[in-house]
């Protein structure tokens, strides 16, 4: 029987959008983020979910927030586990969005074995970087090797979203009312793009959500030839299954990911994008 103390844990933050499935295969631990809504603080996937999210705003809410995972949940986790593996890493929601960077590097001070990564990204971005953490744990990684190779791994990372609708990202400050009026009228999906740690919007699309989301996964496969084929995220809080299809339907067209997972994503995204969401990511070579 292995000793568990050769093994190395793998964590990440809730904004780590994965699956059930994919999170118990590779055995990573999600911790949570708070999620403010109507004045209270809630675990994100615990105590709260985007269901939850949705309806609070639907019927006349304030735009629920999120923040970071903070120092004494870092500590408290760690205290529990770090003795019982080998190393444990620790993959964060890019430091540019959040908090749970530094956190996490405060906790893990005290520790000898354990390691902090910036993922850059977030969504399911950053569960690109987990996953390969994971992969390189079940190869028989050292916990130094993985976080060298990790380094790399988040400059590869393809993420990229579009919105359907803006009022969420005006109720949380991120979008004025003119931008807001002005793409509703126009019909103007944007296109977010995680470029060097930071959200930009790169393209603009127009029609119906489903269309532009086949335009939008077409276009980006366009640019990128140097593709990982191994796997690729559709991801959504909660949009329409005509786009979902679209997404899976360019995908499929394009022939080259030899796995395609629709991944729902979790109270961060529901909070600052709202349900019809949708973002294809991937790793490049």
């Amino acid at each position: 029987m292995a000793n568990v103390n050769t093994r190395i844990k793998i964590v990440s933050d809730s904004t780590c959008d994965l699956s059930d499935e994919l999170l118990s295969m590779y055995d990573i631990t999600i911790l949570p983020m708070h999620v403010l809504k109507g004045g209270i603080s809630y675990l994100d996937g615990i105590e709260i979910s985007t269901w939850n999210v949705f309806e609070h705003v639907n019927s006349g809410g304030e735009i629920c927030t999120t923040s970071a995972t903070n120092i004494a949940e870092f500590q408290e986790y760690l205290n529990e586990v770090s003795s019982q593996y080998s190393a444990v890493i620790i993959l964060t929601i890019g430091s540019g969005f959040s908090s749970c960077f530094q956190n996490a590097q405060i906790a893990a001070q005290k520790y000898t074995n354990v390691y902090v990564i910036d993922t850059r990204n977030l969504s399911s971005g950053q569960g690109l970087a987990v996953l390969e953490a994971a992969r390189l744990a079940q190869l028989g990684f050292s916990a130094k090797e993985i976080c060298t190779c990790l380094n790399k791994t988040v400059n590869w990372i393809d993420a990229s979203f579009i919105l359907d609708r803006l009022d969420y990202m005006k109720k949380g400050g991120r979008c004025s009312s003119v931008t807001l009026l002005g793409a509703n009228m126009l019909h103007i999906k944007p296109c977010i793009e995680v470029v060097d740690g930071a959200m930009k919007v790169t393209r603009k699309y127009r029609g119906s959500f489903s269309k532009v989301i086949y335009q939008y996964t077409k276009d980006r496969l366009a640019q990128c030839k140097d593709v990982r084929t191994d796997r690729v995220f559709i991801v959504h809080p909660d949009a329409e299954p005509a786009a979902i299809e679209a997404a899976r339907c360019a995908l499929m067209e394009d022939g080259r990911f030899e796995k395609i997972d629709v991944i729902r994503a979790g109270c961060t995204v529901a909070c600052h994008c709202g349900p019809n969401t949708l973002g294809v990511m991937f790793l490049r070579k």
